[in-house]
């Protein structure tokens, strides 16, 4: 599916890629180069509009275009339950802190669901006005990126919580100017954040997210689609859209092109990784 708003590919812990084409999400087991059907969403609910595996690499949770969120159990193929009333339109965007799955709606929503619990909503987060579709926890789990079809990027803050401060959020971020789905905190140092802008703005930005600040801004010459760290030898790989649907990887901080890989006649929405000694084995 052509949406830039949607997250419709995640490889999980235990090398295996979830992918969603339609209404059915299909599991490719790296390991034994294998693919199996782990479920077809009816038509009055999907198409699905967002996957994202749970840290464990055994549970799963497909966001549908019904704004309902299914978690699924990929050794067993059975679904654990549904969780409703997050959002009043699609979920574009999902991702997980320990046993919080953080989603991302069309409608502008962010929300914090406990899967431990029934009453699974925990907290909700309002700045958005336009669909939600990039959402990244940092590494330690207490700052929350998000991004959206608005072209901003928001930084929330778990340990920050307090009944007079209900949203948490410590930065807007306002220097793109087209939307933002590409996140990736900076793996080797706290607080920094990367984010890439589409196709009106077209620029990877650095950011303090401790100031707010803005720390470098370069311009790709394409559409931003996706981001990912190499934090072994300090590289960034971005994916692109219009106009050259390439891949770039930077040398980081430098941010000097070390390649560009030419050859996807359309956008490259969605690439994700896992580490082959110190380099990249990505699918686009």
């Amino acid at each position: 599916m052509d949406d830039f708003y949607l997250n419709l590919l995640d490889w999980g812990s235990s090398n295996v890629l979830a992918i969603a084409l339609g209404n059915t999400v299909y599991l490719w087991d790296a390991s034994y180069s294998s693919t199996s059907e782990l479920v077809t969403i009816d038509d009055d609910n999907g198409p699905v509009t967002s996957v994202s595996w749970a840290s464990d690499g055994r549970h799963i949770a497909i966001g549908l275009n019904n704004s309902e969120v299914q978690l699924w159990d990929s050794a067993s193929n059975r679904q654990l339950r549904t969780l409703r009333g997050c959002h009043r339109s699609r979920v574009g965007s999902m991702a997980w802190n320990s046993h919080i799955l953080t989603t991302g709606g069309m409608d502008g929503m962010i929300v914090n669901n406990d899967v431990r619990i029934r009453s699974h909503v925990v907290k909700t987060y309002r700045g958005h006005w336009q669909e939600v579709c990039g959402l990244k926890w940092s590494a330690s789990g207490q700052q929350l990126a998000s991004g959206g079809n608005d072209n901003l990027v928001h930084i929330w803050d778990m340990s920050k919580a307090s009944s007079n401060s209900p949203t948490q959020r410590i930065h807007r971020l306002e220097d793109h100017t087209s939307a933002v789905k590409a996140l990736a905190w900076v793996p080797f140092q706290s607080n920094l954040l990367a984010s890439g802008g589409g196709g009106g703005d077209r620029t990877i930005k650095f950011w303090n997210t401790h100031r707010g600040a803005c720390l470098n801004s370069v311009d790709t010459g394409s559409q931003v689609c996706a981001l990912l760290w190499n934090k072994n030898e300090r590289e960034l790989l971005s994916s692109h859209g219009f106009t050259q649907n390439q891949l770039i990887l930077w040398k980081y901080p430098s941010m000097v092109k070390m390649a560009e890989i030419m050859g996807h006649t359309s956008r490259v929405l969605h690439i994700k990784a896992r580490m082959v000694h110190s380099g990249f084995s990505c699918r686009g």
